[in-house]
């Protein structure tokens, strides 16, 4: 008598499942130590095995994102984006670290989030789309209320680089999110709406998910550009020190 054939899993299944439960523990807010659901509860929850439920969580171990505890379960060992490397030399951009290098980070995230804008505009779903108007649609609530929503502009860069569908992408974004969320609070400050910053920075933000929903790429890039120049500006910095004299015209 033969055997039955096992049907093989999808390949990267436990991939998906890793970053999926890792999007969950930040959009959770889960802090460090919070114990997660149970296997039983994951697998419910996911749709999977225990294996890959298992696989998943050796994954963010191994990313430094969960810690295990035997006969105990799985806990948050640090945040989606929280890691031991430091792009800044402080928490949050103040006067003690150098203006040069609260620019040169802008400079690096203007080289990734236009690039992710653009291929954004290429490979989004329309969850992805969904996702990022529900993070706007929270931002316009913030508007209107003159309340802080940081949290929901770092959510809509997120949801722009996971419509990449590159999963290493949508981990850089989060990281870089965590790593200087603070240059956000200006923006959504009570002073920041009503010096109509955060208007600014919120009708910045409608131009380029229209231009990834319409597929415009080249579009996509130019307004993400533009709206990391302006950020840039918002905080006093001087984007022309990055050497690209089409920045000069991004407004």
């Amino acid at each position: 008598m033969s055997a039955t054939p096992i049907p093989e899993r999808p390949p990267h299944l436990s991939a998906a499942v890793a970053r999926q439960l890792e999007r969950w523990i930040s959009e959770q807010r889960l802090p460090r130590g919070a114990q997660l659901p149970t296997e039983k509860l994951l697998c419910e929850k996911f749709g999977v095995s225990r294996a890959v439920i298992r696989e998943a969580i050796s994954r963010l171990k191994a990313d430094g994102c969960v810690t295990t505890r035997q006969g105990s379960g799985a806990y948050v060992a640090a945040r989606p984006g929280q890691g031991s490397f430091r792009l800044l030399h402080g928490p949050s951009p103040s006067a003690t670290i150098p203006t040069d290098e609260i620019s040169d980070v802008f400079e690096l995230r203007c080289l990734v989030e236009t690039g992710a804008a653009e291929r954004a505009a290429l490979r989004r779903t329309p969850a992805d789309l969904t996702r990022m108007h529900e993070a706007l649609a929270r931002m316009d609530e913030a508007l209107a209320a003159e309340s802080d929503a940081v949290g929901d502009d770092d959510a809509f860069h997120v949801a722009i680089a996971a419509a990449t569908q590159n999963p290493h992408i949508e981990r850089f974004q989060a990281f870089m999110g965590r790593q200087f969320s603070d240059s956000r609070a200006p923006t959504w400050s009570g002073e920041g709406h009503r010096s109509g910053r955060a208007r600014q920075a919120q009708a910045e933000h409608a131009r380029i998910f229209d231009a990834i929903a319409c597929g415009d790429a080249d579009a996509a890039r130019a307004a993400a550009q533009a709206h990391l120049v302006c950020a840039a500006r918002r905080l006093g910095l001087d984007p022309s020190r990055w050497g690209n004299e089409q920045l000069e015209g991004a407004e």
